[in-house]
This record gives C-alpha cells, structure tokens and sequence, in this order.
C-alpha cells in the first residue's frame, strides 16, 4: 500500500509537469500547439465570455475549497492524509486541463506592441514570471507543495512534520512570489487579445482573493508572527511599503 502511495503520487507529479509546461504553450501562443489561448474557430463574444468565465470559476473553486484547512481535516477521513496534497494537485491539473481543452478563443486584439526591441522586453518579463513562480516553489519545498515529499516519507516510514514558517530569497520581497510570478506570465505579452485580456482578469482576480483567503488561514496557523511578516513585506509588488525589523528571523510556511 506504500509502494502503490508513492506511485500514485510520483504519476500525478509527472501529470502535473505535463499539464504545467503545456499550460505555458497555450498562454504564449506556441503556434505549433494544437490549441492555444487564441487558436480556433471563432464563437461569438457572449457565449466565448460564458464558458471562459464558467472554466475559470471551476479552477478557482475547486482550488479555494480543497486548499482550506477545515476541507483538508474532513478530505483525510476519506482520502489517504499522504495522498492528501497529490490528490489536490490532480484535481487542479484536471481543472486546468479542462480549462485548455474547452477555452473559447476571442481572437480580437485588445492591443499590439510592434517594436521589436519591447516585443523582446515582454517575453522576457513573462519569462521571468515562469522562473519566478518555480524558483519560488524550489524555495520552499517543491516536492511537498507538489505532493512527492509525503507520499515519500510515507513509503519510508516516516512521519510528516508539519512545515515551518519562513521566509527564503524571495520570500522576504514579496510575501507571494509563486503569485506574483503568474501575474507577470500572464500580462507580460506584447499581442493582447480580448480572451487573454479575459484570462489575465479572471486568474489576476483569482489570486488577490485566493491571497485573502490563505493569509487567513496563515495568520490562525502562526498569529502575530504572519502579521509582523504582513507589516514588513508587501503582497505582490517588492519594496511597496516595506517596513524593515531588524534582528528578527522571518518564517513562511507551506503555501496552499
């Protein structure tokens, strides 16, 4: 039952890696995708704005109520707590890959940036998103935010500690690097079309009230020492009224 654990966890990491990696394709218009955030047939505006809108309420459901402690404490009676994580992260990767599959293009064009020095400049900067988010992941613990890490410990027969809180690298510019780097990978374009507009609208408003919602449950986890870390270091944006406290260590803890 270990040995099936691990497999189960290290099939749904490789999943993941896939649905991630193609989720980059589609948002860059890698033209030798067979589908794209702006590749196919042409639906008319409201019903394009229904289903994307629809898509993107699934993911953001499914990810707000399986990441929220109170779900988690009912989802382990039923569900292995060591597969608890990988579990959550294949039904987002399923929400994801939904979200590619039945994305109604809206191919018109919102803006264009033709210079190509600037063109240049904005696939850099969404480049840079992409790094952000998984150096930022790497900071931390990629393999426990991703589910590996406990379905390895439970195949050795180890328990699984709870995570600390700190504050690595980037952790102490922005208190959510992970989601600061999606916002960058999703505006930095130099073609918008109205379903990217729509796209970078729906995850950017995603993440602000997903961000409400986790520094919630942050702050009931660690109390007064996520709040000093909340006065100290901006949201999204480095150095925005940063407030420096000397001779104090910073902790940050598993992000959901």
């Amino acid at each position: 039952m270990r040995f099936l654990t691990l497999l189960y966890g290290v099939i749904v990491y490789v999943f993941f890696l896939a649905v991630f990696t193609y989720t980059i394709g589609f948002v860059a218009n890698v033209p030798w995708l067979p589908k794209t955030i702006d590749s196919g047939a042409d639906a008319s505006r409201a019903f394009a704005i229904v289903v994307n809108l629809v898509l993107l309420s699934i993911f953001a459901v499914q990810h707000s109520v399986m990441a929220r402690r109170g779900f988690k404490r009912w989802w382990t009676k039923i569900v292995p707590e060591p597969a608890e994580r990988s579990t959550f992260v294949l039904a987002a990767s399923l929400a994801i890959l939904l979200m590619l599959w039945q994305w109604q293009p809206m191919p018109r064009e919102v803006w264009s940036v033709d210079d190509r020095i600037a063109q240049l400049m904005l696939l850099s900067l969404s480049a840079l998103g992409w790094i952000t988010l998984l150096v930022a992941t790497f900071l931390l613990n990629h393999f426990e935010l991703f589910g590996l890490h406990q379905t390895w410990n439970h195949w050795r027969g180890r328990t699984f500690a709870a995570p600390e809180f700190r504050t690595p690298g980037l952790y102490r510019l922005v208190r959510h690097p992970i989601y600061l780097g999606f916002v960058l990978a999703f505006w930095a374009t130099p073609r918008m079309s109205e379903g990217h507009l729509l796209f970078a609208i729906g995850t950017t408003g995603y993440i602000l009230v997903g961000i409400w919602f986790e520094e919630r449950d942050l702050i009931a986890r660690f109390g007064e020492t996520y709040r000093a870390y909340c006065r100290r270091v901006p949201m999204l944006v480095p150095f925005l009224g940063r407030r420096s406290e000397r001779g104090q260590n910073d902790l940050k803890g598993q992000q959901t």
